[in-house]
């Protein structure tokens, strides 16, 4: 049988039912440690914004702040949940391409630690609202550098065709700095960029780097703006199969202290506070769901078909992104693996499949199948396609499970329905 830190496999299903989320906290502990202690082991001041939009849950963000990390929010929704939970509001950041006036009020009024400023629609709409509220607020200037990752198209984000940020390649990104230093309201304390997800090298963090220092330079001579704070994102890649080989999360703030104490010497800049944004890094391999295996479709000399409970309603990544991931049979693992399955969700589309060719035991109905990797951007892209409640979550550490969402009832699908009779 699986254990996840300790805990059964079948202990949890008979206890919360599937599908199931499983996190391991004592992992996502030590991913959120290697972060810092690498920081603190080079002697540079530094944020570590866990970026919620991978997970974000009141028990998660309580997590995230006891390990003394700063928190990347993207929405007001974000926002509120990192309040309910007690979160510093010093330490949030908001980011967003289309931040509406409720979301800017609302990061206004609880006086967050900083807005990521992304385009010159939100420079005018901030610099209103502060007005308004006779207050001032601490920026930072998103820019695209033009570095592309090594990832897919639908998730690269800091090259010069992007939706976010100013880019570098014109003038936008000075235009946009000149805007807003000219505000006695705005406070910048330096640049952002974000360049793709799932990087598993550390060449476009240093590629990305030196274009940005190569635009500090210039806004020291043109601006007399030195930047106090150099965020250069998340990323971070993890393992989802065996063809994934991410580094040791402790290379990637090496490498990153490195470039930037390079670039800051050899441009005349002080080196400033580097802030990143981890966010599947901390919690993608410490979670894992699990299903219940239903219907087994085999069609001799073609494909073999094991239906779970679950499918893209709370994994929708396969089909967005094509992502792959590994599975175990929770209660056979000590079985030898003697076929090959390819694993279907039970939502009516032909699409809905969450991994293919799938080395196995002998699987039957009722079998408990276990998809590793899915602590990031499973429950938080879950959604309600056919009507499916979404699942529970449940976070276990030091061998002690604990309920941290509750499973979805279908009176909760309905509640905001109103009748028309």
């Amino acid at each position: 049988m699986l254990h996840i830190n300790g805990v059964s496999a079948e202990y949890l299903v008979n206890k919360y039912s599937t599908p199931l989320f499983v996190y391991d906290v004592n992992q996502i502990r030590e991913n959120a440690r290697a972060f810092v202690h690498t920081f603190e082991s080079l002697n540079v001041d530094y944020q570590v914004a866990y970026a919620s939009k991978a997970f974000s849950s009141i028990a998660m963000l309580q997590v995230a702040k006891q390990e003394g990390l700063s928190l990347d929010v993207v929405s007001q929704g974000e926002l509120y949940t990192a309040i309910e939970a007690g979160f510093p509001v010093e330490k949030i950041h908001l980011h967003g391409n289309n931040k509406n006036i409720e979301e800017l009020e609302m990061a206004i009024e609880h006086n967050i630690g900083c807005i990521v400023v992304d385009n010159f629609y939100e420079i005018d709409l901030l610099k209103k609202l502060l007005d308004q509220h006779n207050t001032e607020m601490e920026v930072l200037l998103r820019v695209t550098p033009g570095i592309e990752a090594h990832t897919h198209d639908y998730i690269l984000t800091g090259q010069e065709d992007s939706k976010f940020g100013f880019d570098l390649s014109s003038e936008q990104a000075d235009d946009a700095l000149s805007q807003l230093i000219q505000s006695d309201r705005i406070h910048v304390q330096g640049v952002h960029c974000h360049i793709g997800s799932q990087i598993f090298e550390t060449q476009g963090f240093v590629l990305a780097t030196r274009k940005i220092y190569q635009m500090l330079k210039s806004w020291k001579e043109k601006f007399q703006f030195e930047a106090k704070v150099v965020n250069l994102g998340g990323g971070f890649g993890i393992q989802y199969t065996q063809e994934d080989e991410p580094l040791p999360l402790n290379q990637y703030v090496i490498s990153l202290v490195e470039t930037v104490r390079e670039e800051a010497s050899q441009h005349g800049l002080s080196t400033p506070e580097i802030w990143i944004e981890p966010g599947r890094s901390i919690v993608g391999e410490a979670g894992s769901t699990i299903y219940t295996i239903g219907s087994i479709k085999e069609l001799e000399g073609i494909r073999k078909y094991v239906s779970v409970d679950g499918g893209m309603t709370d994994n929708i990544r396969p089909a967005l992104y094509q992502a792959k991931y590994d599975a175990v049979v929770a209660n056979k693992m000590d079985q030898p693996k003697e076929e090959i399955v390819s694993v279907a969700g039970k939502c009516c589309e032909s699409g809905d499949m969450l991994i293919w060719d799938l080395e196995v035991p002998k699987v039957e109905s009722g079998d408990l199948l276990a998809v590793k990797s899915t602590g990031a951007y499973g429950y938080s892209m879950a959604n309600h396609y056919n009507r499916f409640a979404k699942p529970a979550v449940v976070f276990i550490e030091d061998g002690q499970d604990h309920l941290v969402v509750k499973r979805e009832t279908y009176r909760d699908l309905t509640q905001s329905d109103l009748s028309y009779e």
